[in-house]
């Protein structure tokens, strides 16, 4: 697979100081396009693209997405828009469900309303695993999902009746990604709302226990950053007329249970600081709105974006591992 398809665009990412956003721009500002970084800084960093700050290429608009002027002026002469603006974490919209609703789906509505009155092609745009709630099925095919658990999947299911609709009656060609559990550099251990990944691995370098809800026998199918990044370069470059307004799994297709992923953590971890290895993780009730068990098809990405993903979990974490221990002491 090419590893450098998109070229000569302008493109808007959203979110583009958050860690996927952040990992698409260092990605594709080198690759000759022009880029334009439309953030709020509520859950982005500015560390996260300060290395392209003067780069003739790179354009940094700090604005709202829930501000449908911001909206329309980021768009302008725009080839193509990589929705990653959100407000994610399942647990913060239980507590704040409003504030995850005006992000997630009215900001969402004036990204992709401003990109269709601008003419735009093609908007990707970022969807979750979460929309198969409640559904029994594994792995999780695309076109079966269940009822939601969480405001957070409430948004993002409606993000794609939105990114359907929007594409049925103007025309615009969407695409949905369904990222499942994506981790990698550039990835925030910081807050109550942490990944799993980056905010164990911070602990484990304190030398404190990792905390897991439930049993810790949840399994998950965890996507390394850089198969997400190839995912939208495929979806922003593809010329199969059956890929547009579809959506797709972005995962890797196998599933690893948390207890197992934790006890990997402690030994990669360990080999910079011995002590680690004596660490063990304690667990707490389950939470709210947390999904069981999650796997991918990826089939239908396979098939219609020729998506075919390089890492699994554990080739990914030793590709991570190193960053993580620098960037999280």
């Amino acid at each position: 697979m090419s590893t450098e398809i998109l070229k000569n665009k302008k493109i808007l990412i959203t979110g583009g100081a958050g860690f996927i956003g952040s990992n698409l721009i260092e990605k594709f500002v080198y690759q000759n396009n022009e880029i334009i970084c439309l953030d709020n800084f509520i859950t982005g960093k500015k560390e996260n693209i300060i290395e392209f700050s003067d780069l003739p290429n790179f354009k940094l608009i700090e604005g709202d997405i829930r501000d449908i002027e911001t909206c329309r002026n980021a768009v302008k002469g725009v080839d193509i828009v990589l929705h990653q603006a959100a407000l994610g974490s399942v647990p913060r919209s239980v507590k704040d469900p409003i504030t995850t609703n005006a992000i997630n789906i009215s900001g969402f509505l004036n990204v992709i309303q401003a990109s269709v009155e601008a003419n735009i092609k093609r908007f990707i745009y970022a969807t979750s695993s979460s929309v198969y709630g409640d559904s029994k099925e594994l792995p999780k095919v695309e076109e079966k999902t269940g009822k939601p658990l969480s405001p957070y999947a409430i948004t993002k299911y409606v993000n794609e009746l939105y990114a359907d609709i929007f594409a049925k009656l103007y025309g615009i060609e969407t695409i949905g990604l369904r990222y499942f559990n994506v981790f990698g550099k550039k990835q925030s251990p910081e807050g109550e709302y942490a990944a799993v990944f980056p905010k164990f691995i911070k602990l484990l370098i304190n030398h404190e226990s990792p905390v897991i809800f439930g049993d810790g026998k949840q399994t998950r199918d965890f996507c390394y950053i850089d198969n997400a990044v190839i995912a939208n370069e495929l979806a922003a470059t593809t010329e199969n007329k059956e890929a547009i307004n579809q959506v797709f799994n972005i995962a890797f297709g196998e599933t690893n249970n948390l207890n197992e992923l934790t006890f990997q953590l402690i030994s990669y971890l360990s080999e910079f600081d011995t002590e680690i290895a004596k660490i063990k993780p304690l667990y707490k009730d389950e939470r709210p709105g947390d999904i069981k068990h999650s796997l991918a098809s990826i089939e239908k990405a396979k098939k219609l974006l020729n998506y075919n993903p390089e890492f699994d979990v554990h080739n990914g974490l030793k590709k991570a591992i190193g960053w993580y221990y620098e960037n999280l002491r």
